[in-house]
């Protein structure tokens, strides 16, 4: 069962059509709107600052979003996914981004919509990554924009999927 906790007063609060999976872990104040999902392993912790989720939101196997005691926060807007292992911290990711496997976000970044932080990649602190770009490397630099193909067959493609990933496991509890 999905560790989910309330702590110094503040619980995680979930929109409609959400999928938490069983080893799943959300703490504090979080707060996820509609169609959102947590994967297997997945650490969402709320302890030392809030974090916020639009709709739409997946947040992977084994992805961490976590945020920075009393200085930074960590927003994410709609239609965002956090790719497997990946770390996205005290930062600022608007609506459209995919984030790869494996990629770190670091604190006061932001990650401007329609925008990819491909696989492996570290955005470090401070960073602003331009809307419409992919970042890449270690650390992320600007290699290429994105094109509308790659918004609708990455970026949209990819949210989409989760939404429906997550309805095989509503449909399979609802069989019990």
């Amino acid at each position: 069962m999905a560790i989910i906790l309330p702590l110094f007063g503040k619980a995680p609060q979930f929109g409609s059509n959400c999928f938490i999976a069983p080893t799943a872990t959300i703490v504090g104040d979080v707060v996820a709107g509609d169609d959102c999902s947590f994967w297997f392993n997945a650490v969402v912790r709320g302890d030392v600052h809030y974090i916020k989720m639009g709709n739409k939101v997946n947040v992977q196997d084994g992805a961490i979003i976590h945020c920075t005691y009393q200085k930074n926060p960590t927003n994410i807007g709609n239609n965002v996914s956090i790719g497997h292992n990946a770390i996205v911290h005290g930062c600022t990711v608007f609506d459209d981004v995919l984030i790869g496997m494996g990629a770190i976000v670091m604190d006061r970044c932001q990650v401007h919509s329609n925008s990819i932080i491909a696989a492996g990649a570290v955005v470090t602190e401070d960073t602003v990554v331009e809307a419409g770009c992919i970042y890449a490397g270690v650390p992320a630099k600007k290699i290429k924009e994105v094109s509308p193909e790659m918004i609708k067959g990455e970026i949209n493609r990819i949210a989409n999927s989760y939404v429906k990933y997550s309805s095989w496991f509503s449909e399979i509890n609802a069989a019990k």
